[in-house]
């Protein structure tokens, strides 16, 4: 399978993850700055040019997708950048042509649509816990190419990121998700199930990139053992390959506020407040 770097389509080869130590967290967060800064730029092009961007999200459970997309949208527009993330699908939808519920959820002139999974549940999880026929998953392995040829050649703007994680490194997160209250709801029964599945998954993988690498939408490999890395990669990857200008934009300055003139402002005591928390945490 190919990667891809910096702008264009040029191919690089495969790189094996680096487990040296992790990037400092003062470097992770200067960089963080600097990318979600940039970030703030691409949001902009996009509204102004009217570009539609999606950026699809998959890999293993645990892999850190959930992270990454919060440190992407952390300053954006969500009425410009919208995070999609489906339940399963309801009866009537799964009635529908299977494509259907995500193309509802593409974006219009001016968005960016960021899928946390994707229509490729049914490459994956599908495939391997045996939620779709067989006609149904070879059926999509056909169709899926066509499908997002169709989405790039009406001017769509695609990317798909794989994120990547060792089992060992998937195994001490389980563990730690588990035991803490904060994250212990992200381990579902059918996660439990899942994770005795790790053989099934990377074939289930293996063979989704042989049908769907393709040179119009390729798949794009984020090593993620080092969470810190993965999301600096990720990020500075999509902003180094979508061909966004930066737009040139007027400072702004606050005039002086205007007089309150004859508005006086109510008693405090007329209203109910929120008891003051926060005083009993001095107090202590």
């Amino acid at each position: 399978m190919s990667k891809e770097s910096g702008k264009g389509s040029g191919k690089v080869k495969a790189q094996e993850p680096d487990h040296r130590a992790r990037v400092p967290r003062m470097l992770y967060e200067a960089e963080m700055l600097r990318l979600q800064t940039e970030l703030v730029g691409l949001q902009q092009w996009v509204t102004a040019t009217r570009q539609r961007l999606v950026v699809v999200f998959e890999g293993r459970d645990a892999a850190g997708k959930g992270g990454t997309i919060k440190r992407v949208t952390e300053y954006l527009n969500p009425r410009v950048a919208r995070i999609v993330a489906l339940p399963a699908p309801s009866d009537r939808e799964r009635g529908q042509w299977y494509f259907q519920r995500y193309v509802e959820q593409l974006p219009a002139a001016g968005e960016i649509a960021l899928f946390d999974r994707s229509w490729y549940n049914r490459a994956g999880v599908e495939r391997v816990m045996g939620y779709c026929t067989p006609q149904e998953y070879r059926r999509f392995l056909h169709q899926c190419p066509t499908f997002e040829r169709m989405l790039v050649e009406d001017g769509l703007i695609l990317r798909k990121y794989w994120f990547s994680v060792s089992d060992d490194e998937q195994e001490r997160r389980f563990v730690r998700r588990v035991s803490d209250p904060l994250t212990a709801w992200k381990f579902s029964p059918n996660d439990l199930a899942t994770r005795e599945k790790w053989v099934e998954f990377s074939r289930a993988k293996d063979e989704m990139f042989v049908h769907t690498d393709i040179p119009e939408a390729p798949w794009l490999v984020v090593e993620a053992d080092d969470k810190r890395a993965a999301r600096l990669n990720m990020i500075a990857h999509l902003l180094a390959s979508v061909p966004y200008e930066p737009l040139r934009t007027s400072t702004l300055r606050l005039p002086p506020r205007p007089p309150a003139q004859d508005y006086q402002r109510p008693p405090r005591d007329l209203f109910q407040h929120v008891p003051d928390h926060a005083a009993t945490l001095r107090e202590g």
